[in-house]
């Protein structure tokens, strides 16, 4: 199982498709997923780029302790990656919790990045009131027990009922994330406010919302869009995971913008 160790003595997982000496993307999960909520995009994207999936810390089969993340501590867990796998500057594509790495990235790290895809995520989320109610409920129950309302927010009811194999991967992917993991990115998006830096972020940013998405809603990205320097939006007919509801649509949006047009 390839890993790399952190900074901090964690592991991350991840995986390699593609040519070793193409130029390198990195897809990075969201909440409570892993690097398989790609899988979709893994044979087209792969062609031209050494694509490069991870488990976000705490997720799947990379480790995290119990306590509080924040986002500046993902970002050096993406530059750790990075920097075990020889990468300079690579294109960033990431989905929510993802997408605020992305973010973090551009703020925190722009040297490393050529290109930054966002979706289905936005610079504030606020509520950590909600936040917090979440932790303890996962906490006193595990992550299974918020599985049939989040599904319900992360896909449409035609989709769901047009792909239940699917649907239940996902759910068995999000039951299945550990605790600590889980609770500890939450903390990471509760406190979390990227507005001030990312009014200077100059990578090129391609931010995808999903017009039917109630947990990360098209506001979200308009606002995104609004701060940064050199970000346009695409709207998607989706819930909340945009890259599995409408995986070939998603797919050309990142093919045509990285290769600027």
């Amino acid at each position: 199982m390839p890993t790399i160790t952190t900074d901090d003595g964690q592991t991350l997982f991840y995986t390699s498709d593609g040519k070793d000496g193409a130029s390198a993307m990195v897809l990075s999960n969201s909440l409570g997923t892993t690097h398989a909520m790609w899988d979709a995009q893994v044979a087209a994207l792969s062609r031209d780029y050494r694509l490069i999936r991870y488990d976000t810390r705490g997720h799947g089969g990379s480790s995290g302790p119990a306590g509080d993340y924040d986002l500046e501590r993902l970002a050096r867990d993406a530059i750790n990656l990075l920097d075990a796998l020889g990468l300079d500057r690579v294109v960033w594509c990431g989905l929510s919790l993802g997408g605020m790495i992305g973010q973090q990235l551009a703020i925190s790290a722009p040297e490393r990045l050529e290109r930054l895809i966002v979706s289905n995520t936005g610079a504030f989320i606020g509520a950590p009131d909600f936040w917090n109610e979440r932790i303890r409920t996962v906490q006193a129950n595990g992550v299974a027990i918020l599985a049939d309302g989040l599904i319900e927010r992360w896909f449409t009811p035609e989709f769901r009922d047009a792909q239940p194999d699917e649907v239940a991967r996902i759910r068995a992917m999000l039951s299945d994330t550990p605790i600590d993991g889980y609770c500890g990115c939450c903390a990471a998006i509760r406190d979390m406010d990227l507005r001030p830096g990312i009014r200077s972020a100059k990578t090129p940013m391609l931010v995808i919302a999903g017009r039917r998405d109630p947990a990360s809603p098209i506001e979200k990205s308009e606002e995104i869009v609004a701060l940064a320097p050199d970000a346009r939006l695409e709207l998607l007919d989706t819930a909340h995971l945009s890259n599995i509801e409408r995986p070939e649509d998603y797919t050309a949006l990142v093919l045509a913008f990285v290769g600027g047009q």
